[in-house]
């Protein structure tokens, strides 16, 4: 442990090009659309970082009931409970998009993080903005009705998908496990923020474009609240 403390981060090193390219401990691996990246329960053994496309996030019960953690994109994070001394893989990662990810193995990254301070203040930084996110979306399911957490779940995914605030058609079921609804009922809100401008199918891209007037109602000044 002490020639990790007086490791220095060696002045070419950049974090962002160990992040996005291949090398030793790390390589690229392409997931198709709907393919299982890792498994709950399954051995913790590497971490990804989303080189490309929409990565889901869910858990089982043992009841068998399933719940979406998270949709996550482009630089983010996958897997990276292998760095807490976590054996088993608490949650399961899944292709939305067809994507390419860089996986690191476990001790490629520990000994990388210990070694490259500018590394480590990126991961640190990282965490800590997934962690606030995920208060946020505690504060969310408690605190407000779902058509409008369904529109800041849109509003979030869109801004990842910057410039163009397009993200791919996702999965009604998905939404509805994200928002803590029934299908039925994101159909319908769905439905109703399209009739009123805020998304459009019809982008050119093929994806879902979420116009910034969905940030109106998000905030509750668009629409008169209308509690399910």
């Amino acid at each position: 442990m002490a020639i990790y403390m007086n490791a220095k981060t060696k002045p070419d090193f950049d974090p962002k090009i160990f992040l996005s390219t291949i090398g030793d401990g790390r390589r690229i691996v392409s997931f198709r659309q709907k393919q299982i990246i890792f498994a709950q329960g399954e051995a913790t053994d590497a971490v990804f970082v989303i080189q490309k496309g929409l990565v889901k996030l869910s858990a089982k019960s043992k009841a068998g009931k399933e719940a979406t953690l998270g949709i996550l994109s482009d630089k983010d994070f996958v897997g990276e409970d292998c760095l807490a001394a976590q054996a088993l893989h608490i949650a399961s990662a899944s292709a939305i998009t067809d994507c390419d990810l860089l996986r690191i193995e476990k001790e490629t990254m520990m000994l990388s993080l210990h070694g490259e301070q500018t590394l480590s203040d990126l991961f640190v930084a990282y965490l800590l903005l997934r962690n606030i996110q995920y208060q946020e979306d505690l504060l969310d399911q408690h605190c407000n009705f779902s058509e409008r957490r369904l529109a800041r779940i849109l509003l979030l995914l869109a801004k990842k998908n910057t410039p163009h605030s397009v993200i791919p058609e996702l999965n009604q079921t998905t939404l509805a496990q994200m928002v803590g609804t029934t299908r039925s009922r994101v159909s319908f809100f769905m439905n109703r923020f399209r009739s009123l401008g805020f998304i459009d199918y019809g982008d050119c891209r093929r994806g879902l474009h979420v116009r910034r007037s969905l940030a109106l109602y998000a905030r509750g000044s668009a629409l008169t609240l209308a509690h399910n």
